[in-house]
């Protein structure tokens, strides 16, 4: 229900409270055995595209090469702005423009889920959004300013945070989860800013190649995936210094990346 948050284990210890649920019929013991199996296991990396196209659904690129169509649920008159994973709820996000609009697709269930429009401050002008699994709470670029529009995962506007020592509107941002740090493209498609959640800025990288404005970061690996300028449909996976490792062949405008994990808590 839309009120309440679905939890699943994203490859990392959780907290007590957890631990202390209690489910009918499972030994609190058990319990505690299963999260810590979950927790110590996450799921394989899973690459999300969004497809260019009459359908543009969002392309799931499986860790054993397959691929499978996800329908984003998209007129052609919708134009997206962002697009985001969350592997906590298995759940997409897209921006659509002008801003102000934010469609839910549930990846198991291939359904809406939810559509939501943002407070008028959160969103008066579009660009690419990131999430925090932790609370659910987004991060949504303005496509004409150097900020960034935090929101519950309902868009209840929460705050509007200037990015320290940018003049700029960034073009894309993701969210690094083990450092609780914002990854924010600049509008020259090659660096990359590191600034905590109040916006102060704590170092940058300079991608080797130049990218589209979109942004993903897998935490695990420490490495970006953006969408490469020179060569179509294409994505670069670059590490934390910036270099180019290798690429995937992926079309569509738009990536970002998850883990799934072996439990899920409802």
């Amino acid at each position: 229900m839309p009120g309440r948050r679905h939890l699943r284990a994203p490859g990392r210890a959780l907290g007590g409270g957890l631990a202390r649920a209690r489910i009918p019929g499972l030994p609190t013991m058990g319990l505690v055995a299963l999260f810590a199996t979950g927790c110590a296991t996450p799921g394989p990396l899973h690459v999300y595209t969004l497809q260019r196209g009459e359908t543009r659904a969002v392309l799931d690129h499986r860790p054993d090469g397959t691929q499978v169509d996800v329908p984003g649920f998209l007129a052609p008159a919708d134009t997206v702005t962002g697009f985001a994973y969350d592997p906590f709820t298995d759940h997409f996000f897209l921006r659509l423009a002008p801003g102000n609009l934010i469609r839910v697709v549930d990846r198991p269930a291939r359904k809406i889920k939810r559509e939501f429009t943002l407070e008028a401050a959160a969103g008066a002008r579009g660009g690419d959004l990131t999430l925090r699994p932790a609370d659910g709470h987004l991060f949504l670029l303005d496509a004409a300013a150097a900020q960034v529009v935090e929101t519950s995962r309902l868009g209840k506007l929460i705050r509007v945070v200037r990015l320290a020592d940018t003049t700029r509107p960034p073009t894309g941002i993701a969210y690094d989860s083990d450092r609780d740090q914002l990854l924010v493209l600049a509008s020259d498609g090659r660096q990359i800013t590191v600034h905590d959640r109040e916006g102060g800025r704590l170092g940058e990288r300079m991608l080797d190649r130049e990218v589209t404005p979109s942004l993903a970061f897998d935490r695990g690996a420490r490495e970006f995936y953006a969408p490469l300028r020179a060569t179509p449909d294409t994505l670069g996976v670059f590490n934390e210094q910036g270099q180019l490792q290798r690429t995937i062949p992926a079309p569509g405008p738009f990536v970002d990346v998850g883990a799934r994990s072996f439990v899920r808590v409802f």
